[in-house]
């Protein structure tokens, strides 16, 4: 019997190297339209419950993997259709090249002393209020930012895509989205964004402790420590509020010799983060190091979804003759 063709490892690949080469699509993003989509519906549907956040939450996931399932069906027998709409999600989806370009605004805006475009900078990076920060906070919210998007822009959609296709792609993609627009702690999504929370911590448990592990793997390769990025992983990762950035924090940070953690302000809303890693806070030129060491760490992880996705399509043993 022959197995139905795949072309998901192919597209993963061609995927990756689209994003490492154009980053994210300028205009017509589908995640922006995804977006519109669900901050309409959010409008229609807000009620100050839990049971009401999570009907949102599977009215949109739910129909989002639907349609990557369709269009896994529609391409099984076809696999050049099969690599073109994978590659396609996977470069929407992916957000690795986009990151680093804008942590290297950042060091740019702090080479040349300009603090307010580099505060104008920040948003792109960070929800936490910009307006208050001087360079050496600014400096590590953005550390601290590549840290965690490493995982959540690159490490975990590529993880998906290989584990569950075009439906884990486009999935993962919709459930993170979900969370950045009604999953934060504020009075309007107190209740209402709770399912969107939840999910997003479980939809990155594993993506971020892959993240953790390929940052020891591959910090020699970004001039890091890989002793370093181990000792503050195990030590500090689950000290930070978060089940997962502090793992992808504290991994970076023990790679780097630096310190990140302290006191951040979202809006009126204060936090007061824990210390992850040793040595001194990080300075203007660490920026750069952590994007040298997020760009190995997903460039790792997409040779391993491919390396993944194609162990899986195996040839199919012949089928015997009956006699």
């Amino acid at each position: 019997m022959r197995r139905p063709a795949s072309g998901t490892a192919a597209g993963l690949a061609l995927g990756v190297l689209a994003d490492a080469l154009l980053a994210d699509p300028r205009t017509h993003h589908p995640v922006a339209g995804f977006g519109t989509v669900a901050a309409a519906l959010e409008r229609r549907a807000w009620r100050n419950s839990r049971p009401a956040g999570a009907a949102f939450w599977l009215t949109l996931v739910g129909g989002t993997v639907s349609l990557g399932a369709a269009a896994d069906r529609a391409s099984r027998h076809r696999p050049v259709l099969r690599t073109a709409l994978t590659a396609a999600a996977t470069w929407a989806v992916l957000g690795g090249t986009s990151l680093g370009r804008a942590a290297d605004r950042m060091h740019g805006a702090l080479a040349a002393g300009d603090v307010d475009a580099a505060r104008a900078v920040l948003p792109s990076l960070a929800g936490r209020d910009p307006s208050t920060l001087e360079e050496a906070g600014l400096v590590r919210a953005t550390v601290e930012s590549v840290a965690e998007n490493t995982s959540d822009a690159a490490v975990a959609p590529l993880f998906w895509g290989a584990v569950a296709g075009l439906p884990g792609l486009l999935g993962y993609r919709a459930v993170n989205t979900l969370d950045a627009m009604v999953g934060y702690r504020s009075p309007r999504y107190e209740r209402f964004g709770w399912a969107s929370a939840r999910a997003d911590d479980v939809a990155n448990w594993l993506p971020a402790r892959l993240t953790a592990a390929l940052t020891v793997a591959v910090a020699p390769a970004a001039g890091g420590s890989a002793a370093g990025a181990w000792r503050a992983w195990r030590r500090d990762g689950a000290a930070h509020p978060s089940p997962n950035a502090g793992r992808c924090e504290a991994a970076l940070a023990g790679a780097l010799g630096r310190q990140l953690g302290g006191r951040n302000v979202y809006g009126g809303r204060v936090e007061d983060r824990p210390v992850l890693g040793d040595g001194p806070a990080p300075g203007r030129d660490d920026i750069a190091r952590a994007v040298r060491l997020s760009r190995w760490i997903w460039g790792t992880a997409g040779v391993l979804a491919v390396t993944v996705r194609s162990a899986r399509r195996r040839p199919a043993a012949p089928a015997r003759r009956r006699t």
